[in-house]
């Protein structure tokens, strides 16, 4: 049968998602935990991979296995052999014909900056850091900019081994809770870096050091040369992808709401 997990995981001590060498990435921590759990070689493919130091909300990720366990087994079971820092959040027995990564229509990230003149401590690793003020209506002018179909080549990493730059921003919603800022980004498709590289300029913008405008002309250089440095990936969330709802599979997670 075909099993589909929600997986949580706090990014700050492991190289990413995708499997090393080292074994220090979420997915070597999970296909270890559920080979103990099932006595078996189990090998997971993801929704969407993660960069080190970024965090997982909702990651889904689906494999093929002969065990016959009911779902809240696999949790738990499952759970008994993960570090404290990453969890399965819940289990589904799913069609052969579903697969986690082809199947979503789309992906969604959040950014949590924290504005403070002085650098985040409590928070370290959880939020991202803005120490000059952030100007919302500017930065809200330039995601305008972004959303729709574009050529995304100047936010791409050199590394990135997508076919085409051409992705669909389907979503960017800025918003504010105090000191704490959130982004939200929803597209069909990311490439390397491109939300990390997004945010750089749009914290530039917000620091008045470009206009909103200034997006435009980022676009169309189709240069990575042209746009900010890169964002740290301090506060980036992967909130997992969406799916058609006939999968009937959650959406979110428990944490989704503990974000500030």
């Amino acid at each position: 049968m075909r099993l589909a997990l929600g997986i949580s995981y706090h990014g700050g001590a492991y190289q990413g998602w995708q499997s090393q060498l080292s074994g220090l990435t979420v997915q070597d921590k999970l296909e270890a935990a559920l080979g103990k759990f099932t006595r078996q070689r189990v090998s997971t493919l993801c929704a969407g991979r993660t960069d080190a130091g970024v965090h997982g909300l909702m990651q889904v990720v689906h494999f093929d296995t002969q065990v016959d366990r009911t779902a809240s087994s696999w949790v738990r079971g499952t759970n008994a052999f993960l570090p404290r820092d990453i969890a399965v959040q819940w289990a589904q027995v799913v069609p052969d014909s579903f697969h986690c990564r082809a199947s979503a229509t789309s992906r969604r990230y959040a950014y949590i900056v924290l504005e403070s003149a002085v650098r985040p401590c409590l928070d370290h690793g959880r939020v991202g850091w803005a120490y000059r003020p952030l100007d919302q209506d500017a930065m809200l002018a330039a995601a305008a900019h972004l959303l729709g179909e574009h050529d995304f080549t100047s936010f791409r990493a050199s590394a990135c081994q997508a076919l085409s730059p051409v992705k669909t921003l389907q979503r960017l919603e800025i918003s504010r809770r105090g000191a704490y800022w959130r982004f939200e980004f929803e597209a069909n498709a990311f490439l390397h870096h491109m939300i990390r590289n997004i945010m750089g300029c749009l914290v530039a913008v917000g620091q008045h050091k470009h206009g909103p405008a200034w997006i435009v002309d980022v676009l169309a250089a189709r240069d990575r040369d042209a746009a900010a440095p890169t964002f740290s990936p301090d506060g980036l969330y992967f909130l997992g992808p969406r799916y058609d709802p006939h999968w009937g599979l959650p959406e979110r997670t428990p944490a989704f709401d503990g974000l500030p």
